[in-house]
């Protein structure tokens, strides 16, 4: 492996060198040809990365990588159409792609299990049951570490869940939308809800594109209120209005949730919750309030090839069941909607098609209206199966008014078809506050840790340190925007997060008002209350000035973001972090393809932070051409993150007086993102 260097690979900095990698106690490789056109379009690679992703996730010390070998490993179609792959499957282990072969295939891919590359090669034809590989692994680990592993627990501390995301399209991240899957429809409510898939999160929209409300927070794996809730993967959904709730399934957490949408609380219908059967003890909310991990009934012990795994499409019976598949149409679960408990589980695609192929042809039967070009880009690598070209696609369009809403997972965008013109358009969003601060663009607490006397901590774009005397600070941010982009929308609170830690404490609201009667002891304030009634401003020109104070202000050139804190001797610091929702500007250009290239690497320049590497712009660019959309069209996101140091010294005395004097002073920090 040491002569596996440059382009051509995958190691997504998980694995540093040969050496380490062969310390390791277990690797499961997966010998690839995924890559094909052939097993692309079949339904080899998704059953095969459903077992791999299980196994992966049931043991935590097994290391898994895929292998890709192909001669044409350094196009840029082969690379783009990789990233697709990652994105559509959420592959977070990594992959090696060579254009050496390692071992030779005659029929598409298969497994390889050894330890330490030392013991004998365990070799798996790619349709091994499921079981096999589970009772091989336990063989080759001897049941010790991953056990270890899972039984460290303490009852006094949070645990913090370590989540893994796909490295390789990671740049993908900062726009909009970010693989969106599913969508179904509220036709009384004029809701749509929308599945942004790997943003884990479900968007609620109006039919004029104005975000709503927004389901889940970050990924993971927690009940609760739509704020805090955490979602891995969400796909399918329906809403049922006589509950006035929202079923969906919940992919890479293989399970099926609730969401009361009036209440705006999220709860698991399957699996169902240890707290439950525990009753409503003290000890039961103790730890369902300290542990991140919900605490489930998952039944690890036994893995057969009926398990609750990747659900993806759901289905509302006239029985009020669900029924539930996976993406590769291999396995089918009936749920009964009262309980949660698997009535009948289904295994084959022959056998599936006899359950529910009516309502694939349904879905198929609004698909004829759809022009074949587009058709086609929506379908892409999408089938399954070929006995159902559109089986794959099912849960990602529905009808709404005289529109049929489609999910365009090529162009990160949701479209609405006019069932009667024929004409395809783009929802045009708005109202981005509701998303909130997006989970990746700010460390929680909890993942900000020491090492040694360094302490670890994200990027930040500016840094900046003063010195002030101790008293009220007015800090302002000028942001300027990239040049040739626009905000799609003025910045909203929402979207901005403020924290103050050391010896100060933010003011805000209607505390910014009052804090400055006491900015002094109680003699200075004696004497500025003299000064005021002398040299009082007229009263109109006082309220002009208080109603032009905003948090978040929109310049003529960028943004303005506002933040008040008193301070105290110490040292203390601000950090500020925004999320930007930008477009580009409008621009003629002389060649319509290059034209289009030139704001694609743009795009991809803003969105990689990281501009050194080269290998993440260049398929970025690749993958916004495929998509037929304008770039003046996608909107994409732009974080700021600002630190601010601030060390105060001592409080100046009056003579012969115990009172402190403290002082106002203001700063004004310009942060530009180009």
């Amino acid at each position: 492996m040491n002569d596996v260097e440059g382009p051509h690979h995958f190691w997504m900095n998980k694995v540093e060198d040969s050496k380490d990698f062969c310390r390791k106690n277990g690797v499961l490789v997966l010998f690839g040809a995924f890559l094909e056109e052939p097993l692309v379009r079949g339904n080899n690679s998704a059953v095969m990365f459903e077992k791999v992703k299980s196994l992966q996730q049931r043991y935590p010390t097994l290391h898994v990588i895929g292998f890709q070998f192909s001669s044409s490993i350094f196009s840029d179609a082969v690379r783009t159409q990789f990233v697709q792959i990652a994105m559509k499957h959420y592959i977070t282990f990594p992959v090696l792609l060579s254009n050496k072969i390692f071992t030779e295939m005659t029929d598409g891919a298969c497994f390889g299990l050894f330890k330490g590359f030392k013991s004998p090669f365990t070799y798996y034809e790619r349709d091994v049951n499921l079981v096999t590989i589970d009772k091989a692994i336990k063989e080759l680990m001897h049941g010790e570490n991953h056990e270890k592993m899972n039984n460290v627990k303490s009852p006094w501390a949070k645990q913090i869940e370590v989540i893994k995301e796909p490295h390789v399209c990671a740049f993908l991240r900062n726009l909009l939308l970010y693989s969106p899957g599913c969508i179904s429809v509220d036709e009384m409510g004029n809701r749509l809800f929308l599945s942004d898939t790997n943003h884990h999160r479900i968007i609620v929209f109006d039919g004029n594109g104005k975000i709503l409300d927004c389901i889940g927070s970050s990924p993971g794996f927690e009940d609760g209120e739509f704020e805090s809730a955490k979602l891995m993967c969400p796909a399918a959904s329906f809403y049922n209005a006589a509950e006035g709730c929202l079923y969906f399934v919940d992919s890479e957490n293989h399970a099926v949730r609730r969401a009361d949408m009036v209440k705006r609380v999220l709860e698991t219908l399957y699996p169902t919750s240890n707290a439950t059967k525990e009753g409503n003890s003290l000890w039961s909310w103790i730890t369902s309030n300290l542990w991140m991990k919900r605490n489930v009934d998952t039944k690890s012990e036994y893995l057969n090839s009926e398990s609750f795994l990747f659900p993806w499409h759901l289905i509302k019976s006239s029985d009020n069941d669900l029924i539930i598949a996976n993406r590769s149409f291999e396995t089918l679960w009936i749920i009964d909607l009262a309980s949660g408990v698997i009535k009948e589980v289904v295994k084959g695609f022959p056998k599936i098609v006899e359950i529910c192929g009516q309502l694939i042809l349904e879905k198929s039967s609004l698909l004829k209206q759809i022009p074949g070009d587009w058709l086609q880009q929506l379908v892409g690598t999408n089938s399954p199966h070929e006995g159902a070209m559109y089986a794959g696609i099912m849960s990602s369009l529905a009808t709404f008014e005289d529109h049929i809403a489609i999910c365009d997972t090529v162009g990160q965008r949701v479209l609405k078809l006019n069932r009667e013109s024929g004409c395809i358009s783009s929802f045009h969003f708005s109202n981005f506050g509701i998303l909130g601060l997006p989970y990746w663009v700010s460390s929680s607490l909890e993942r900000v840790y020491a090492v040694g006397e360094v302490l670890a901590e994200g990027h930040f774009d500016h840094v900046q340190c003063f010195r002030f005397l101790p008293g009220r600070i007015d800090l302002q941010l000028n942001i300027d925007i990239p040049e040739d982009t626009e905000l799609v929308e003025p910045l909203q609170e929402g979207c901005v997060w403020r924290q103050v830690r050391g010896a100060a404490i933010e003011v805000s609201g209607a505390e910014r008002k009052a804090a400055s009667l006491e900015k002094v002891g109680v003699s200075q304030q004696w004497y500025d209350e003299l000064d005021n009634l002398a040299f009082s401003e007229p009263e109109s020109e006082l309220s002009a000035e208080e109603e032009s104070t905003s948090d978040v202000n929109l310049q003529e050139h960028g943004v303005c973001v506002d933040c008040a804190i008193n301070t105290s001797p110490g040292r203390s610091e601000v950090i500020i972090y925004a999320a930007l929702y930008l477009k580009m500007k409008q621009h003629p250009d002389s060649s319509e393809v290059h034209g289009k290239e030139r704001k694609a690497a743009r795009i991809a320049d803003i969105l990689n932070h990281r501009r050194a590497e080269r290998w993440g712009k260049d398929q970025c660019v690749q993958f916004l051409m495929k998509s037929d959309r304008s770039m003046e069209e996608l909107v994409f996101m732009k974080p700021l993150r600002v630190k601010l140091k601030i060390e105060c010294l001592d409080h100046p005395k009056i003579n012969d007086t115990k009172d402190f004097i403290l002082t106002d002073s203001s700063i004004d920090v310009s942060v530009s993102l180009n």
